[in-house]
């Protein structure tokens, strides 16, 4: 499971089983959960996060999309 980065306690990361679906990136922090597609910036889940902490998270997420994206099909062989 890699970190791909931890900004403000925020851990952004990969799940090695996630490997058959879409690349996309969960972010975890004091047992709150988001999962973002990648591709479209779209939230899949929200485990207790509010709206404003979403539009900061994928604020960040969208200023390194490309890089993750490359990291994810570089973790995954592709």
């Amino acid at each position: 499971m890699p970190t791909l980065l931890i900004w403000h306690g925020y851990k952004f990361r990969f799940y090695a089983l996630d490997r058959d679906e879409p690349p996309h990136v969960h972010v975890a922090k004091d047992g709150k959960s988001l999962k973002v597609w990648l591709h479209s910036l779209e939230v899949a889940r929200n485990s207790g996060y509010d709206e404003r902490e979403v539009s900061r998270l994928l604020a960040v997420i969208a200023e390194r999309r490309d890089e993750w994206i490359g990291a994810w099909n570089d973790f995954f062989g592709l």
